[in-house]
């Protein structure tokens, strides 16, 4: 009886993750469709000429970043962009990266008017650069708060303006980002200006009622930028990473962004914001509390409690995704750091899972608390624990005889074909829509992957996440460590 039980609870949980990956496929299409529709008939250079347009804050916190730190901060001061500014927080770096940065920028520690509203640990001094060249800049140097949440809030507590993006500083941020990433706050702020019947400031006529909600947050896709040609932090050649685990990576990251947070984003069930890159709105980030510095997922924690504030007070939100590629990061190129990396994902997950229980399942939380939380529970907390019972159970039956292996044969095929349809689906769409990789070979190259991904690197996933669960349980500390960048000096990064 136990054992009839399970296997028909296993295949209802299987077949129900599948039919979502179909409907998240769906959406998503709709989604990207629905976005270059839009995009053709926007002007982004009289976006940049509008003095309607907001400035952006551009936040990125640094640990031990000495070897990328300065390139990656000229990128950042390049950015296509009228109002912004660039606030780098060392967070107690113990290399030369604070060195490096006020020798190379000029800087002089200055008085500033710091407002702690996010709590952090203490603010040693802030720098300001004496060449002209360099106004944007504005360098944070911290008492090392043992996460990036900590060193992000620091950078709130400190940005001038009324949108903050958090990124980070390895990452390779396209020159029109932030265009990019402000205008659907500004559709939705143009349709609050038809819902109360005042002229449009943009025709200045008077529309018609629109519902509009309030954007929280943007995000946008992002892709494994190594192998990829590099000259002066900006992006000169996709091409997929050589190295087979960052290979991995990249076709995990097009799956994930084009089919999974793009179908979401239809849906305005968006689950969270990549920590790499989000443009957040700084006054409903500072009232949710700004980033849980003891979380080990402060981009889904912070979604999470910007969502349930706006929920609390009865206001209307939305969060956006952008198809487009915008950022590109520095996969981690060995097991060591992967390791690391996904277990410090796992951990964050079963946080959410904890801390924001009282949402889960609670219809006062709508699409937060019916759909997301149950969703990231069930197919994404839960997941690898069923995986790994259902082989234990699987060797089971094996060992015992119990197997009919002509029914056992055709379902682990068709689950095998599937991932490897929506795979192939996901790499297939975003070429044929935006492409990135100059030759099809490449995207073939990358495709073949998704055969060899069930064998290869999803167990390391799986066995990764089950590891953060049990560093949660036996309450193991690990810290926000050196990623151990290997950095975009040269042309080629060969990882």
């Amino acid at each position: 009886m136990l054992s009839s039980f399970f296997q028909t609870g296993v295949f209802i949980y299987g077949c129900t993750m599948l039919f979502l990956y179909a409907l998240l496929a769906y959406m998503s299409y709709r989604g990207i469709k629905r976005f270059r529709q839009e995009s053709s008939f926007t002007s982004y250079n009289q976006l940049l000429d509008s003095p309607l347009t907001p400035g952006i804050s551009v936040i990125a916190p640094a640990f031990n970043e000495g070897i990328t730190i300065i390139m990656n901060v000229r990128s950042l001061l390049t950015l296509n962009y009228t109002r912004f500014e660039v606030i780098i927080v060392n967070d107690g770096s113990t290399d030369d990266t604070l060195e490096k940065l006020i020798n190379e920028f000029e800087l002089v520690a200055v008085d500033f008017a710091y407002n702690e509203r996010i709590k952090t640990q203490p603010v040693r001094r802030i720098f300001k650069s004496v060449n002209t060249a360099y106004d944007k800049l504005l360098v944070i140097d911290k008492v090392n708060g043992k996460s990036k949440a900590d060193a992000s809030n620091a950078g709130i507590n400190a940005a001038a303006f009324d949108y903050f993006l958090c990124t980070d500083v390895d990452c390779i941020i396209e020159k029109d980002t932030l265009l990019r990433m402000i205008k659907p706050f500004m559709d939705e702020e143009h349709k609050k200006t038809r819902e109360v019947g005042e002229p449009c400031p943009e025709c200045g006529y008077v529309h018609i009622v629109e519902d509009s909600r309030r954007v929280i947050a943007t995000g946008a896709t992002l892709r494994i930028a190594n192998s990829c040609e590099v000259d002066e932090g900006v992006i000169i050649r996709v091409r997929p990473p050589k190295k087979l685990l960052p290979r991995f990576q990249e076709m995990e990251y097009i799956r994930a962004y084009v089919l999974g947070k793009m179908g979401w984003s239809v849906m305005n069930s968006v689950p969270n914001v990549s920590g790499g890159l989000g443009l957040f709105d700084k006054e409903i980030a500072i009232k949710a509390g700004g980033y849980d510095h003891k979380s080990f997922a402060e981009d889904m924690d912070i979604i999470t409690r910007m969502c349930a504030y706006m929920m609390d007070n009865d206001l209307k939100y939305a969060i956006r995704y952008i198809p487009t590629t915008q950022c590109w990061t520095e996969g981690p190129p060995n097991m060591k750091v992967f390791s690391r990396q996904r277990t410090r994902w796992g951990r964050g997950l079963i946080e959410i899972m904890t801390l924001h229980r009282k949402i889960l399942f609670n219809p006062r939380y709508k699409k937060m608390g019916m759909v997301v939380l149950p969703y990231n529970l069930l197919f994404e907390f839960l997941a690898p624990i069923i995986e790994c019972t259902g082989i234990i159970y699987y060797l089971y039956l094996i060992i015992t005889h119990q197997v009919n292996w002509q029914d056992a044969v055709i379902l682990l095929l068709f689950v095998y074909l599937y991932s490897i349809m929506i795979t192939t689906l996901a790499i297939c769409w975003d070429q044929l829509t935006y492409r990135y990789y100059n030759t099809w070979r490449e995207v073939v190259g990358l495709s073949l992957m998704a055969f060899i991904e069930p064998l290869l690197y999803h167990p390391l996933i799986v066995f990764f996440a089950l590891r953060g669960y049990w560093f949660f349980i036996i309450g193991k500390k690990t810290a926000w460590g050196n990623m151990q960048r290997q950095g975009f000096g040269n042309k080629k990064v060969n990882a």
